[in-house]
């Protein structure tokens, strides 16, 4: 009878172990497919956008003045390539800024959307990152009127924000492209802390104010 009981024991102890070892696969194997799923949900055009990633080339940004007045952008960046970095004083935010917005590109800082306009060409610039510590998550301490600073080999940018929106990620209309006036619209996923996948975003509206050109 003593050694029934401990041949119980022995097989209530293993399916034990067997089943911790179950649930850890699974655990696993569900923070993987998450992960995979915020990197993948993070930029809300990356539908849009289009290109491939080479960062092995560097292409000089030049910016031509018109007689009119108005800009106009030569030799747009290679998609991948850093061009510039954008810094936001209020929300410690000094980070590079790549143009394209894939998933590649996007671990390496901001994602500028290639389907937007160039800072200094008049019209809508598209930006965006992840929510992580290091990237956007401080976009919550962006008030009114704090300033936005892009900086490009070609000149710097300052745009002042005017609004603070959180939409869904199938509002494309919250973020129109158009010629008319130079706004910058920068966003992350949102809540801020959200670790699963999620279809807001926090987006940030400034407009150019002044520039100075290198």
């Amino acid at each position: 009878m003593q050694n029934s009981f401990l041949k119980a024991i022995k097989a209530t102890i293993t399916q034990i172990i067997v089943a911790f070892i179950i649930a850890l696969i699974i655990i696993f194997v569900i923070y993987t497919l998450s992960n995979k799923e915020i990197n993948m949900a993070v930029s809300l055009i990356n539908t849009i956008s289009t290109g491939q990633s080479d960062t092995t080339k560097e292409k000089e940004v030049i910016m031509q003045v018109l007689d009119s007045g108005k800009s106009i952008i030569k030799n747009r960046p290679y998609y991948g390539q850093q061009y510039g970095t954008i810094t936001i004083e209020s929300a410690n935010i000094n980070l590079p800024i790549f143009y394209g917005d894939a998933v590649s590109v996007l671990k390496n800082g901001v994602g500028h959307s290639t389907s937007s306009y160039m800072p200094g060409a008049g019209g809508s610039i598209i930006m965006c990152a992840h929510n992580s510590a290091n990237k956007f998550r401080n976009l919550s301490k962006v008030n009114i009127g704090d300033i936005i600073e892009v900086k490009t080999n070609y000149g710097i940018f300052r745009y002042k924000a005017y609004d603070m929106q959180i939409i869904q990620e199938t509002e494309k209309e919250k973020l129109p492209i158009q010629d008319e006036k130079e706004i910058l619209m920068i966003f992350t996923c949102y809540p801020f802390d959200a670790l699963g996948y999620t279809t807001s975003r926090y987006v940030i509206y400034s407009e150019l104010y002044e520039w100075e050109a290198l």
